[in-house]
């Protein structure tokens, strides 16, 4: 990269002491670009500086952190593509990029420094974006252990608190309360565990929204249960319960509107998606753990019907991670098939957990679909697996 604007840019992205921010967006005249904007600012991670990328497509924003020699290649990647526009602030002076329908570089830079030099920003999250801020004592969170009596989040409960905020602003984008206009809200968690995030979707309807809702962590861990049972009733929190029982057992005194099911081991993610499906819930939120009822089905290198699939089912971890995929786009499509609008996003960024995406999911249309039958039909005979999703659905599931 000589000395152009691309050079000029990269330079200040990565000068730790007077990079603020920068914006990429808009795509050249006959050009064509993924991403609608991506935008950088430097965030601090374990005590070590990063840049976040932040990129949106229009329907989500999936963020990654880079450092070092990673991050100036993202960098060059990044400059390497055809934005239209480039708005980049720094201590020392701002610089905008402007490429004409001609390609050209139209480059206009303020050097008059600020009255009182501006300093990075590296918080993780912006305040404005968390429901949940970190600074602000909230009861229910001292109480589950997250937030000291003083109201700081505690060191080793970090990564928690941000995976209870990405969850709580993922069902904001998602939840429609017109389409949900009865009260109560309904609300099933199933392997709720912990029951961090029981607790957090409790206080965002009924407190955020103040929608009076109707609550039910299921486990089977009774112990667990009965102290997160104490702490609701501390809290006054009338609307929240817990009950020991396997998933598949469970039968609800109304069907919920919104099912939760937060990384619920193995099959138990199928059991909370086959549940959520019969009761006919308008929406479903599951980020599954462990993947091995399918991985066990997938061919040796020596069964392999295919020829291209022999190169990945040769390596244990990519023959591992192959499972969780097609475990994923599995359960997505067959919940398309009951009738849902179903997608696959990042839950979290991979630094917190690598159990990081999230299967989300709206009541849309009558289930069976020929356009989804026939790519399920496809998928089946690709790769000579059954899902268990299937199994429990049985003749409810339009394929059988």
């Amino acid at each position: 990269m000589s000395n152009t604007y691309q050079q000029r840019i990269k330079n200040h992205i990565l000068d730790e002491e007077t990079f603020l921010s920068a914006v990429f967006s808009g795509q050249q005249k006959g050009k064509s670009v993924l991403w609608e904007k991506v935008s950088l600012r430097p965030v601090l991670l374990k005590d070590k500086r990063h840049i976040q990328f932040s990129y949106f497509d229009g329907k989500q924003d999936i963020s990654k952190n880079y450092a070092g020699d990673e991050l100036a290649e993202k960098v060059d990647e990044l400059l390497a593509l055809a934005f239209k526009s480039i708005a980049l602030r720094a201590s020392s002076g701002d610089i905008r990029v402007q490429i004409t329908k001609k390609g050209k570089a139209i480059i206009h830079q303020d050097k008059a420094p600020a009255k009182q030099p501006q300093q990075p920003d590296l918080s993780h999250n912006h305040r404005k974006d968390l429901i949940l801020p970190f600074d602000k004592p909230n009861p229910f969170l001292q109480t589950i252990g997250i937030m000291t009596a003083e109201g700081r989040i505690r060191a080793k409960m970090q990564d928690k608190f941000w995976q209870i905020n990405r969850f709580l602003q993922l069902v904001h984008q998602s939840i429609d309360l017109k389409r949900l206009s009865h009260s109560p809200l309904r609300v099933v968690d199933c392997g709720c565990g912990s029951a961090y995030l029981s607790f957090a979707t409790y206080h965002y309807l009924s407190d955020i929204l103040e929608r009076p809702t109707q609550m039910v962590g299921i486990d089977l861990k009774s112990d667990l249960l009965q102290r997160r049972g104490e702490q609701a009733r501390n809290l006054g929190w009338d609307g929240l319960r817990f009950e020991a029982s396997r998933i598949i057992d469970y039968t609800p005194a109304a069907p919920p509107d919104i099912v939760l099911a937060l990384h619920a081991c193995d099959t138990a993610t199928d059991e909370s998606l086959a549940q959520a499906a019969r009761w006919g819930s308008r929406y479903i939120f599951s980020v599954p753990c462990c993947h091995h009822h399918l991985q066990a089905q997938l061919p040796s290198v020596g069964q392999a019907v295919s020829l291209s699939h022999k190169p990945v089912l040769r390596h244990g971890i990519l023959k591992e991670r192959l499972g969780d995929i097609l475990t994923d786009a599995f359960r997505a499509l067959i919940l398309r098939i009951m009738g849902y609008r179903s997608e696959v996003v990042e839950f979290i960024s991979s630094e917190h957990t690598d159990k990081n995406l999230m299967i989300r999911a709206v009541k849309a249309s009558k289930p069976g679909q020929a356009q989804f039958l026939r790519e399920y039909q496809a998928m089946k005979a690709e790769w000579g697996a059954t899902p268990y999703l299937e199994e429990l659905l049985g003749k409810e599931f339009p394929y059988a």
